[in-house]
């Protein structure tokens, strides 16, 4: 197991889910926002800890295993936190669903393809859509710090809603890809 910089950015945004998660579900704003920035550090990771393995050189089967399954553990723990408080609630579960069900079927068809040597590599429009989830679901915790100068609740719903078409987007995508190997 090769331990590099890059492998440690990883690491650490799956080791401060449960922190995030915790802090969620505390009901005073002041966790509230530590939810916030510690999720904002976590994505930020997940643009770095490619950046520095691949300007580094210290691209690895760890890495190149771990950072996406760091990706869906941190939004589907967010998803499901959030909809447990009624954040996500009514209808907005939709995109939620959408959003995590798109993971797993995506994940799905990507160990089939892994299992018949045939790789998918991940798009600019899929490092996009996992942007704009995180966006989202930054906005959606962000209303759990009691903000009121500006509609965050709403602004995080029309996000989750949009990371919600992109999300089918790329899922048809990676789907159109995959469905020539079967």
């Amino acid at each position: 197991m090769k331990i590099n910089l890059s492998n440690i950015l990883t690491l650490s945004r799956i080791l401060v889910i449960p922190i995030i998660v915790i802090f969620i579900f505390l009901k005073s704003p002041i966790y509230g926002w530590l939810a916030f920035i510690l999720f904002c550090l976590a994505g930020i990771t997940d643009y770095f800890d490619g950046y520095f393995a691949r300007i580094r050189n210290e691209v690895s089967n760890l890495g190149t295993f771990l950072d996406p399954i760091a990706d869906k553990l941190l939004v589907a723990a967010v998803i499901l936190i959030l909809t447990s408080k009624e954040v996500i609630a009514g209808w907005e579960t939709i995109p939620a669903l959408i959003i995590l069900l798109r993971e797993i079927a995506v994940s799905g068809l990507r160990e089939y393809l892994a299992g018949i040597k045939v790789s998918v590599p991940v798009s600019k429009i899929a490092k996009l859509k996992t942007s704009l989830q995180l966006v989202a679901l930054g906005i959606l915790i962000l209303s759990e710090s009691s903000i009121s100068i500006l509609p965050i609740i709403l602004i995080g719903k029309i996000a989750l809603w949009v990371a919600a078409l992109l999300t089918l987007y790329t899922g048809y995508d990676y789907l159109k890809s995959g469905m020539k190997h079967f």
